[in-house]
């Protein structure tokens, strides 16, 4: 993490451009150990989305576009899309 409060900014604003795309927080949660192989982040959370196309949505809305810089600013994050 580079900025705590930059990070607390960009969390508390996530939850407002996530929810016109009916987006659901799963879990938050902070690594406890790396059993096998390697894993640079320390925080994860999870975000389910009904569908691809509304994740793609959200990713492109004006909403989270907004944040990117925020979230630059305050740690290094990886977003990934898995498909169940």
């Amino acid at each position: 993490m580079r900025d705590k409060e930059k990070w607390a900014q960009y969390r508390s604003k996530v939850p407002a451009a996530l929810e016109p795309w009916g987006a659901e927080l799963i879990s938050r949660g902070r690594l406890c150990s790396v059993l096998s192989g390697n894993h640079e982040n320390n925080d994860t959370v999870v975000i389910r989305f009904p569908d691809s196309k509304a994740l793609n949505n959200w990713h492109s809305s004006p909403a989270y576009e907004a944040l990117i810089p925020i979230s630059l600013e305050a740690a290094a994050i990886e977003l990934l899309s898995y498909e169940e």
